[in-house]
């Protein structure tokens, strides 16, 4: 199941799904949605500057990751979400969120 599949049946709706960090910081330009779950590995880049993006606009976040990833001290507060996914540790992940 995809993450998105998960999202619908914790009743949530995906704005956006992005595959590249231009893609995402337009994403955040336009607004449209109250929270964001960051793939750390986001093609060859890391998520780092969508995370600031989002951190700066005061719109909340997760880190999905497969493991050995480091988050950065400004980040570290953020809920991860550690691959593979279930639909209990994504409704955790989100219920951190607040």
């Amino acid at each position: 199941m995809l993450l998105e599949d998960f999202l619908d049946l914790l009743g949530h709706k995906v704005a956006h799904i992005v595959a590249s960090l231009s893609d995402g910081l337009d994403a955040i330009a336009s607004g449209g949605f109250d929270a964001a779950i960051l793939d750390v590995n986001l093609a060859q880049d890391k998520c780092w500057p969508l995370a600031d993006a989002l951190e700066a606009a005061g719109i909340p976040y997760i880190f999905a990751t497969g493991g050995g990833d480091t988050i950065p001290p400004l980040h570290a507060d953020a809920p991860t979400l550690a691959k593979p996914y279930t639909t209990a540790s994504l409704e955790a992940a989100l219920d951190r969120l607040g």
